[in-house]
This record gives C-alpha cells, structure tokens and sequence, in this order.
C-alpha cells in the first residue's frame, strides 16, 4: 500500500502534464462546412460501391485479427454500423476521399491519405448514410450467412436493399460551385485524431477534444472557491494557464515558460495533496491496527 501510495504524486503529475500541453499547444480549428445535399444524386451510387467494398475489407481484416476464431454476427453489425460514422474509425475511409468534377460528372477520387473535413467529406457521409439507412443489421446478415464476393454484396447493397445504382446519375448543372482542394492532414494530426477517436466513449474520457489557444483564452477555469491554500493553488492552474495565454505580449519563450512553471507549481500542489492524504491514511490505518491489537488483548486476557 506504502508503495502505491508513493507511486501516486509522479502518477498523477503526468496526468496533469498529458492533459494540458494538448490544450496549450493546439492549432486553432474552424467548425467544418455542413454537407451539400445538392450533390449526394451525383454520386450516390459510387458511394454505395465503396461501402460495401469497405465493409467487405473490414470484415476480412477482423477476420485476420482474431484467427482462428470466426468474426460473429455481432462484430459485422457493428462495422456497419459505424462505416458511415466519421467519429468512428470503422468510417476513416471517408476522409481520404475527394470529390472531382469530370465533364458533368462528380467522382469519387482516393487519395491514399487522410484529408481535412470539410463539406465534401460530410457530404460523402451524408451519402454514405442515407444509403445505409436502417438496413446495417440486413447487410450484416447477408455478409454473415452467405460470405459473399465483393460484387456479390455490392449487387446486395446497391441494387437490392438501397436501389442506389438502378438508376443513372444526372449529369451536375451548369456553374456548379466545385468543393474546396484535398488537403492532407499532417501525420501527428492524424495520428492524434485517431487516438482521440478511439477514446470516445471510455470511462473517464466522456468528451475528449482538443483546444486551441483562443478557446483557452476565453474558458473561465478555476473559479471555485475553496476553503485552504492548497485548494486555491490547484484549482486556479487552468485559470492562470488562460491568464498567461491572454498576455499577448510576452515572447513565446516566456510563455513556454509560464506554462511549465505553472505546470510544476501544480505538480507540487498535487504532490503536497496526496501526501496529505497519503499521511491521513497511515495514520488510520495504524490506529485501526492498533485498536484490532488492543481487541486481541482483551480477548487473550478474558
């Protein structure tokens, strides 16, 4: 118990220290443009095609991951479920997609990376919804029971349950406005995207995401109050981290510096704290030690 005890202070510093670079050093984000429902007749059916090459691959990969056992019925259902899903990762293949004009066509190009959201990837998602629809648990069934081709569950998909792919496209109009350039995200930033998305839903992490300097700016952190010292210094840290974030003309070196010492003075704040209670305890549990040999005592005399 001694050990763990002592354990918690470094513990619960990298905490704090995890937590917070990621609010402070976060690149400013635009909300991402709405989908175009205006271009979702255009391309619909080559939508349906990669969904169901997606939940093809996907389901053959699970089936790689646990071999020898069979991917079941239950872990079909959920990659349909989520592969028009962007906070899911089952659906990351939306966002390596671009939407190119071709004379009055609209295509659907892969880029073999991942790409900003912007309103062609929610409209690819909008797409890849409507033709989905309530039908996961049929495609999930289908795939499940029969093991079919790829062009068998694209038929499955495109032609029978969704109706897709029966009837052509029309060609776009004239003076269509085209979408905004691919742009790739950058390695880290996909890489933290993808851990961020694979935390959603864990217990303790309900609503991860990232910060940039300007919303750290206006958040009112710390404002309650509290009854000793020790309280005062831990709680007030977010608000003093938004304090040193407003001081728009200290050099950047100072304010990498006021954000680590800050981050120190939180650390040892935390670090008084536990041994606080670390000491609160010892000495109950020594006192419940003591009583329980005192009651042995009584015992041993009676």
């Amino acid at each position: 118990m001694a050990r763990i005890l002592r354990g918690l202070p470094a513990f619960l510093l990298l905490l704090v220290v995890s937590a917070l670079l990621p609010l402070a050093l976060a690149a400013p984000k635009k909300p991402s443009p709405p989908a175009r429902k205006e271009d979702i007749p255009f391309i619909k059916c080559q939508v349906c095609e990669k969904i169901a090459g997606q939940i093809y691959q996907q389901v053959k990969k699970k089936e790689a991951q646990i071999s020898p056992k069979k991917v079941s019925e239950f872990q079909i259902i959920e990659i349909a479920e989520n592969v028009c899903n962007l906070k899911k990762e089952e659906a990351n293949w939306i966002l390596q997609i671009d939407i190119v004009e071709n004379g009055d066509k609209l295509e659907l190009v892969e880029q073999g990376i991942e790409g900003q959201c912007n309103s062609e990837c929610k409209t690819i998602e909008r797409a890849c919804q409507e033709v989905m629809g309530y039908s996961d648990t049929d495609v999930a069934e289908f795939v499940y029971s029969t093991k079919p081709s790829i062009d068998s569950l694209v038929n499955f998909l495109c032609n029978d349950l969704s109706k897709a792919c029966t009837v052509k496209p029309p060609p776009i109009p004239e003076g269509r406005i085209p979408g905004e350039p691919f742009i790739a995200k950058s390695t880290k930033e996909a890489e933290m995207e993808k851990i961020l998305r694979s935390m959603e839903g864990m217990p303790g992490a309900p609503s991860m995401k990232m910060y940039s300097r300007e919303d750290l700016m206006n958040m009112n952190f710390g404002n309650e109050e509290a009854d000793d010292d020790e309280d005062d210094d831990e709680g007030n840290f977010p608000g003093n981290l938004g304090k040193i974030l407003n001081e728009k003309d200290s050099p950047r070196k100072d304010f990498k510096q006021k954000i680590l010492q800050s981050i120190t003075e939180t650390g040892t704040a935390i670090q008084r704290h536990v041994n606080k209670v670390s000491k609160q305890f010892k000495n109950w549990w020594g006192g419940k030690k003591t009583k329980s040999s005192s009651s042995k005592a009584v015992k041993t005399e009676l």
